[in-house]
């Protein structure tokens, strides 16, 4: 009786943690540095959650080591609710690409819901002599290790969309990777890196106005946003797909009823007209998952990306 009373007091306890939650405001942060899609999307998300939540929610970037900086932060956190990551499928990625980091994904941080999902673009600088995917891809065959791809650092959606892309398509291309996605794409646009795979709602501006040239997009089907543009598959890599998305997560030991609390209004926040259509014109969908189905997608996409580092032999210098 003792045991069950002291249960029931627990249960009560959390669920009244819930009810008051959250009583001050919640903090998002981005591991990388402003500019770059995750950041963009975090700030988009950050004023209707606060609305939804009745609290302000601010973002606070703390970007350096692949992520791992603001990440290992958020994980060290009070497991409270008042401090969530917004993370990528470089978080994936990692879990295999650097196994040596100051926190463990699955052990050390709680699945909330998945935020956003987008294909990514592959843009080449003016001056490199391809017109289509074809055309970039014999060169790059007929000159291995000449060409260059910028990305906003190792194990990044642009990174691994790059390394997917060298497997699948047979080429030899530098990886030239740098701090940031806005960084890698200030490289190619003043030609210093020949391409990179970006966000569409980031680079797509450059592509429509020439500065840049788009070859290809990433996902299973074209991109409403570029309908003229094909697919990586079916311009000249057959099954190729990459894409980037976006997920929350709390330190691990964050009570169930703040996570389901989090997980119910951001879930109400990314399917809200409003943001579906401003989202859809960037060529971004909505993701909302229950806890454990991103949980779920989460080891999964662990899986994935551990396969194609194990084949490639894939090393961080």
């Amino acid at each position: 009786m003792k045991t069950f009373l002291t249960i029931a007091a627990l249960a009560f306890s959390l669920l009244l943690h819930a009810q008051e939650f959250p009583t001050h405001p919640v903090r998002i942060v981005v591991p990388w540095p402003p500019s770059g899609n995750v950041d963009i999307t975090a700030r988009t998300l950050a004023p209707a959650l606060g609305e939804a939540l009745g609290q302000q929610v601010v973002v606070e970037n703390r970007a350096g080591a692949a992520g791992a900086i603001g990440s290992a932060a958020v994980a060290k956190s009070p497991a409270d609710g008042y401090t969530v990551l917004v993370m990528s499928n470089t978080h994936t990625v990692n879990e295999t690409l650097i196994p040596k980091k100051p926190y463990d994904l699955m052990k050390d941080l709680a699945p909330i819901t998945g935020i956003n999902s987008q294909d990514l673009l592959l843009a080449i600088n003016a001056e490199v002599k391809a017109n289509n995917l074809k055309e970039f891809l014999a060169l790059a065959k007929a000159q291995p290790g000449k060409l260059n791809y910028a990305s906003s650092g190792p194990g990044t959606p642009y990174h691994m969309a790059g390394e997917l892309f060298k497997h699948m398509g047979g080429v030899d291309i530098v990886h030239v990777p740098h701090k940031g996605s806005d960084q890698a794409r200030t490289a190619v646009l003043g030609h210093q890196v020949d391409m990179m795979f970006d966000a569409i709602s980031t680079i797509v501006a450059h592509t429509k106005s020439g500065k840049l040239r788009a070859l290809a997009t990433t996902g299973k089907t074209r991109s409403a946003v570029t309908p003229d543009v094909p697919t990586v598959a079916e311009a000249g890599i057959p099954g190729y797909e990459a894409t980037i998305w976006l997920g929350l997560m709390a330190p691990a030991g964050t009570p169930r009823p703040v996570l389901e609390k989090l997980n119910a209004e951001v879930i109400k926040v990314i399917n809200a007209p409003e943001v579906k259509e401003n989202w859809g014109k960037q060529g971004a969908v909505p993701m909302g998952m229950s806890i454990d189905e991103f949980g779920k997608f989460l080891r999964d996409d662990v899986q994935k990306w551990s396969k194609l580092v194990k084949d490639t032999g894939m090393k961080v210098d």
